[in-house]
């Protein structure tokens, strides 16, 4: 990170309330993250091939690419063929590094996830007023009620201590009339930051599932998934949306 420009330096990684400091692992994760976002978005200037072979370079030899033939006739592999642009298929695969704007983070019960997903929000929010990352909508994405709360009131105890930065968390159902509302979501040092239950994103529309085409942003999302790992056959699918809804942005898994 030595050649990182000022604006990318200073960031104040200990700090989030009152009462609450992250510990030096919690510090860690996001000076991870940082260096990722550094390394895609300056570096590699969002080329995911670039990136891929930056991976490759590093002793990456994991074979992940995406076999249509094996998924043929799955609604997994026919969302991926509706957007060819993004996801171009060669000999019937479609290369891993279409999908390699993503980081991950293992972390155990208990030790502070939320804490550090707050925080990743902020250190976004940052970046992006700084005009150091491009200007995209934030999501958070979790699939149980109580995750969502738990979440809220994160960000609840981050507002009330930190007054330099808001972080304003809105339904996702209300994209569009937040978006009318709202044309900088980063001016003043607010942060809007969408939210939704992970499993109510299809591809339909009825009652509390949403349609997730109608949120396509044109894949210009940061999407901050908590427990990635979770699911069945029918998450294995959401899984494809999520990765659809952040391909001209980045998908933040947390497990």
């Amino acid at each position: 990170m030595k050649t990182c420009r000022a604006k990318w330096q200073g960031f104040d990684f200990a700090r989030f309330s009152k009462d609450k400091t992250l510990f030096d692992f919690q510090k860690q994760g996001l000076q991870n993250a940082l260096k990722g976002l550094w390394i895609y978005f300056k570096d590699k200037k969002e080329d995911k091939q670039s990136l891929f072979n930056h991976y490759q370079a590093n002793d990456f030899t994991e074979n992940f690419d995406y076999d249509l033939k094996k998924r043929e006739g799955k609604k997994t592999a026919k969302y991926l063929l509706e957007y060819d642009k993004d996801y171009p298929a060669a000999d019937s695969k479609i290369p891993f590094a279409h999908f390699i704007n993503r980081m991950s983070f293992w972390m155990a019960t208990g030790s502070g996830k939320t804490l550090i997903i707050v925080k990743l929000i902020e250190l976004l929010g940052k970046l992006i007023s700084e005009k150091e990352l491009p200007s995209r909508d934030i999501l958070f994405l979790a699939h149980r009620d109580d995750l969502l709360d738990q979440f809220k009131n994160h960000v609840e105890e981050f507002n009330s201590f930190n007054f330099d930065t808001k972080i304003n968390l809105k339904n996702m159902r209300d994209y569009e009339s937040v978006k009318r509302e709202n044309a900088l979501p980063f001016a003043k040092n607010e942060i809007t930051v969408f939210y939704y239950r992970s499993d109510l994103i299809s591809d339909e529309h009825k009652e509390k599932i949403v349609n997730f085409k109608n949120y396509d942003n044109s894949g210009k999302w940061y999407i901050l998934l908590d427990e990635a790992h979770k699911g069945d056959k029918e998450d294995s699918k959401r899984q494809i949306l999520y990765s659809i809804l952040s391909r001209n942005g980045f998908l933040f898994n947390f497990s």
